[in-house]
């Protein structure tokens, strides 16, 4: 029975730690005032996908009449 309980602990651990890993962010920016895009990649290390997605934000912003774009995915 201990063994049978210490092998299910181990095999969960493993589980846990394999979830956490190196992960891609590619965002493309753009803004109203010119019709140039440029392009960020960037690696969120040793984080869950939930994390890494939080991270990996898409935004929009208005400065002095001028709209950024920021739009990322997580690959």
């Amino acid at each position: 029975m201990k063994k049978t309980i210490i092998l299910a602990v181990a095999v969960s651990a493993l589980g846990f730690a394999a979830c956490k890993k190196d992960r891609t962010c590619t965002c493309t920016n753009s803004n109203s005032l010119t019709s140039a895009t440029t392009q960020d990649v960037y690696t969120i290390t040793k984080s869950s996908k939930a994390v890494a997605k939080a991270n990996c934000a898409s935004t929009k912003e208005t400065t002095n009449g001028v709209t950024s774009t920021r739009d990322c995915k997580l690959n």
